[in-house]
């Protein structure tokens, strides 16, 4: 007889049942969006829903990300981060920041209504005279 735990906790299917359990083994350790409905606590949890970590400088490339498909390069540091996975409006949070040289340190992005979408946000890299200018490294992290 298989045993069961529905929603509230409540075990049926046995007579007797061990209260511990030793060393459990994660069959599914990736949580999904409809996990974080049933996280316990008193703070929300707002993850974060892409990310990208890219090089901006020559032909772009990406070294690692999450949910971004592409980078376009629109010119002299000016970027197009491409998602995966649309978000669910253009109302999301975006961090961008940039590095790589000392003439190169500050990360912006535009905030126009027609750059910002559902499935791309348009960042920019600017140098110290806030002039566009490419960067070795750039990241970009969203959060809805």
């Amino acid at each position: 007889m298989p045993i069961t735990i529905d929603g509230s906790g409540t075990i049926t299917g046995a007579s007797t049942l061990a209260t511990t359990v030793a060393s459990p083994t994660l069959t599914t350790p990736n949580i999904n969006s409809a996990q974080f409905a049933t996280v316990s606590g008193t703070a929300p949890i707002y993850p974060c829903r892409a990310w990208v970590n890219f090089n901006g400088t020559g032909t772009v490339a990406i070294r690692a990300s999450g949910n971004v498909t592409s980078i376009t390069d629109n010119g002299t540091g000016d970027y197009t981060v491409n998602f995966t996975t649309a978000m669910s409006d253009a109302n999301y949070n975006a961090n961008v920041n940039a590095g790589g040289s000392a003439a190169v340190y500050q990360g912006t992005f535009y905030d126009l209504a027609t750059a910002r979408t559902t499935t791309t946000l348009r960042v920019a890299t600017l140098n110290t005279s806030n002039a566009s200018a490419d960067a070795a490294v750039v990241n970009v992290s969203v959060f809805r």
